[in-house]
């Protein structure tokens, strides 16, 4: 079987050559043929040089195979519809410029390949990679934890299991889908995503629920396993709030597409955080509804955005 491992990078040259060096420190299953594509979304670092001497480097130190473009249009989005086109592989393993992956990765999906050919989509845990350095309160699980983390990270169990409506969508971070998938699904949405460096998100999302939606099979190995860098920059209040309103604010309008009026209840939702940062007593108490009051923001100017969507396409028919 082919295993093709695809990237996209902006800017991130040296996470980039991490994730490089991670995928080569790996034990490689026996008759599958590893290969690296990468998209270089609109760099104006040194990435495309770090690629050319990987490929240079390449036969000299064994390294697995890798061929990458440039994608000039900025955008995650649009670089994952360029690379898209031109996949060969028969597993497509979805991989971030700043993961690190587990020993038995790739062993994990060629004995998931052949043990479950009925499934269209594998995916698996995103594990913060942490390094000692992050703030005690990032491990808080009590009332007050912050969800989600700076530092996204996705673990349903040591349990295998078959993706049902209960289980929260993974990203796109761990995925490995079938080359066929993305013909059927289609494009990943390119109003979605992050562009740069910005919080932008939920291609990856959406890309899922259209391929739920659409019925493709999708299992959760365990053992499936990326470690996501930890960026002590991510837990500045003022990313962790913006976030948290970007990333809702994406969920919304993913998930609430034929909405054509905006549920008032959320001006008293937002109210309600407010007062209670206002009046908490603790610092992990204000930080958490600080977080909820910028997660609802996001959820009306999501709500707002489709709404006005809707309204125009209504307009238009009439």
């Amino acid at each position: 079987m082919h295993i093709e491992v695809v990237i996209c990078s902006h800017n991130r040259s040296s996470l980039l050559k991490k994730t490089l060096i991670s995928l080569n420190d790996t034990i490689k299953p026996v008759d599958c043929h590893i290969t690296i594509t990468v998209a270089a979304n609109a760099c104006s670092d040194d990435t495309h040089q770090i690629l050319r001497n990987y490929q240079e480097q390449q036969k000299h130190q064994n390294s697995l195979p890798l061929t990458w473009h440039e994608v000039s249009t900025p955008g995650k989005s649009h670089a994952l519809n360029y690379v898209c086109l031109r996949l060969k592989g028969d597993l497509i393993a979805m991989i971030d410029d700043d993961h690190r992956i587990s020993k038995q990765y790739f062993c994990v999906l060629a004995e998931a390949y052949t043990r479950y050919p009925e499934i269209d989509i594998f995916f698996g845990k995103i594990l913060p990679d942490w390094n000692g350095k992050e703030p005690e309160w990032a491990h808080d699980s009590g009332d007050y934890a912050i969800f989600p983390l700076p530092v996204p990270c996705y673990d349903k169990g040591d349990e295998g299991l078959e993706f049902e409506s209960q289980v929260s969508l993974p990203g796109g971070g761990n995925l490995a889908l079938k080359k066929e998938v993305f013909h059927r699904v289609g494009n990943f949405n390119t109003e979605l995503g992050p562009s740069g460096h910005n919080l932008g998100g939920g291609e990856d999302s959406d890309f899922i629920l259209r391929s739920v939606t659409g019925g493709e099979r999708l299992r959760y190995l365990p053992d499936m396993v990326q470690y996501h860098y930890v960026d002590l920059e991510r837990f500045r209040l003022s990313y962790i709030l913006s976030k948290s309103f970007q990333r809702t604010r994406s969920v919304i309008c993913i998930r609430n597409k034929d909405v054509t009026k905006m549920p008032l209840y959320l001006w008293r939702k937002l109210l309600t955080h407010l007062l209670k940062v206002i009046f908490s007593l603790s610092l992990s108490r204000s930080r958490f509804y600080l977080v909820r009051s910028a997660a609802t923001l996001g959820e009306i100017s999501g709500f707002r955005k489709v709404v006005k969507l809707n309204a125009g396409n209504k307009t238009r028919d009439d």
